[in-house]
């Protein structure tokens, strides 16, 4: 089926997540009416040079001979108009060659390449990632001779952390960093998972790669940041010959087949150290989280994606009698559960996409701010959203993917139709970039327990006034009356949490990270409503239905939810792998 960016879809929801102020606080040579062309202009690339090669970037793949690899077929010329086009540049800094754009716009255009062709995206997504590492962390001659090019996109970028024996434990990495007597580095191990790690769809790859000094302490105390690349880079940015670094294999995946995985071989490479030894891990988070909002991102993309085809499938497919009309044969779309589903992916896509822009806006007012205080209230709020905005909206995206080829039925089972590719590629995002169970201890261990959990009452508050506000609308009453049951299950169990650590808060980790998903999800949908309230264009009028269908059917749930936080530690440790085994 053809793909259609949801440039509408976009707008709305930039427009209702706070960053119309954003652009006349600190973009005032942005306005609406140019958000909307660029974002016109995105949906236009996505679709028409990016979505024709999902199919087959997942029918035929990246390819792997001689020692290198190549990008599914087609990519590597995508990937020339992508750049030539300015798409790579949006929101990094003019010093640097940027166009200085919001973060939620890069995010916007962003979610269209994914949704057009997730397999694609991540070679961009993850130089975005690289820039922003550089531009905090990188020496004066990585700004002056690498950060251009990787923003230009002439050079892309990795993140090379995982090794065979250590994966979310950093602490057991053992790629070496030796002194090379110059200055710099020789960098000698084996990283694998390693996302567009060689391919051919750029004259070079910059790498950002963790190791070990000779003389570091133990854990990850002893971790520092290195910066080499494909080819060697000269004083005067000139390129020279090829590095010690290669592709050893790519890996045979469940999905996203277009793009390379690597394993990333290292036989005394040329390096730099990026910012001071010892302190690579917490240099690298500047990319991971970057990485990991983008990779939230994905999750609604693809689920976008997937909602797409449904639809489409749905006012097709025609099998017996409807419910409302009678008409037989009817299309599938006529009865009531199926009508509900597809009502549901929607809302859920439209809740992730709420939050993970509410996140970008929030990254610029963390900069852009005017007063100290609005820039750290902002920060804070960025620092507990991030996680969720990863976590939720993947797992959300995996969810929207399977009910697509329900509504498919058998057909959804079978290759052909591309409703099982949607699956399959969704499948990695909670995965990736930390998995989603790290991002809820992560949620629960550090971003909540944060100034004793000030970032998430500040956030609680904000939300009711929104349920109080719904509440007074009489099309919109009982979408108050369940956000603000939500709220204050959130409430709840947000106390239990700050007041039980260790084990106990370990455990109720991922359904309390769901539950704020589920109630900020409920939030963002009640403030799209309240925008669209009194219009008479059917388009506007379905935000009202998709929240009180949320509401109904998702925010109902929160009380419940909220129970199970707080309950059940005892009885995980108590269970062996022996019981459950029997």
């Amino acid at each position: 089926m053809t793909f259609r960016a949801p440039v509408r879809d976009l707008a709305f929801a930039l427009s209702t997540v706070g960053h119309d102020a954003l652009l006349a606080s600190a973009f005032p040579e942005l306005d609406a009416d140019t958000v909307l062309a660029v974002l016109e202009a995105a949906g236009d690339f996505a679709d028409n040079e990016l979505a024709p090669l999902n199919r087959r970037g997942d029918t035929e793949g990246a390819r792997y001979a001689n020692g290198k690899a190549t990008a599914a077929p087609g990519f590597a010329a995508a990937y020339q108009a992508f750049v030539a086009a300015g798409w790579n540049s949006l929101s990094a800094d003019p010093e640097y060659g940027g166009q200085g754009l919001p973060k939620a716009m890069e995010l916007a255009v962003f979610e269209m390449v994914h949704a057009a062709n997730m397999a694609f995206g991540l070679c961009p997504m993850l130089t975005q990632a690289a820039i922003e590492a550089l531009a905090q962390h990188g020496t004066e001659r990585q700004k002056r001779l690498v950060l251009p090019k990787l923003v230009s996109g002439e050079w892309t970028g990795s993140m090379q952390l995982t090794e065979p024996q250590s994966g979310s434990d950093l602490a057991a990495l053992t790629t070496r960093a030796q002194p090379d007597g110059e200055g710099g580095y020789r960098l000698t191990g084996q990283k694998i998972y390693i996302t567009w790690g060689d391919h051919d769809a750029a004259e070079n790859i910059c790498h950002l790669v963790l190791a070990r000094t000779p003389d570091a302490p133990p854990g990850v105390k002893g971790i520092s940041l290195f910066l080499t690349s494909k080819l060697a880079v000269a004083d005067d940015g000139s390129l020279g010959p090829p590095n010690a670094v290669r592709a050893g294999s790519i890996e045979h995946k469940l999905g996203i087949h277009g793009s390379p995985t690597c394993v990333m071989l290292f036989e005394g490479a040329k390096a730099e150290l990026v910012g001071e030894v010892g302190q690579g891990l917490a240099h690298m988070f500047v990319m991971m989280n970057a990485a990991r909002l983008q990779v939230g991102v994905q999750g609604v993309a693809i689920a976008e994606r997937a909602f797409q085809q449904a639809l489409a499938f749905s006012q097709e497919r025609r099998q017996g009698k409807a419910a409302w009309s009678q008409d037989y044969p009817a299309a599938i779309y006529d009865h009531p559960d199926v009508r509900r589903t597809l009502m549901l992916m929607k809302a859920k896509i439209e809740a992730a996409r709420g939050i993970c822009l509410t996140t970008g806006v929030l990254a610029d007012l963390a900069r852009l701010a005017d007063t100290e205080a609005a820039r750290d209230a902002a920060r804070a709020r960025q620092e507990l959203l991030t996680p969720i905005a990863k976590a939720w909206s993947t797992d959300m995206g995996v969810e929207v993917a399977s009910m697509g080829v329900q509504v498919h039925g058998g057909m959804g089972f079978i290759e052909e139709t591309g409703a099982a590719q949607h699956y399959r590629d969704a499948r990695i995002a909670p995965i990736y970039e930390d998995t989603n169970g790290i991002q809820a201890i992560v949620l629960v261990g550090r971003k909540l327990r944060a100034a004793d959990g000030a970032a998430m009452r500040s956030l609680c508050a904000d939300m009711a006034a929104t349920a109080d506000t719904l509440s007074k609308d009489a099309g919109l009453a009982s979408v108050g009356a369940r956000l603000s049951a939500g709220v204050a299950a959130l409430e709840r169990a947000t106390d239990w949490v700050l007041a039980n650590g260790g084990a106990a808060s370990l455990a109720a980790a991922t359904p309390y990270l769901k539950l704020c998903g589920d109630v900020i999800g409920g939030w963002m949908l009640g403030r799209q409503a309240l925008a669209a309230a009194g219009s008479d264009d059917p388009w506007m009028r379905s935000k009202g239905a998709l929240a009180r269908l949320y509401a109904g059917q998702v925010l109902a749930q929160a009380p419940g939810v909220a129970d199970g936080v707080c309950d059940g530690e005892a009885d995980l440790e108590a269970t062996s792998a022996a019981a459950l085994a029997g």
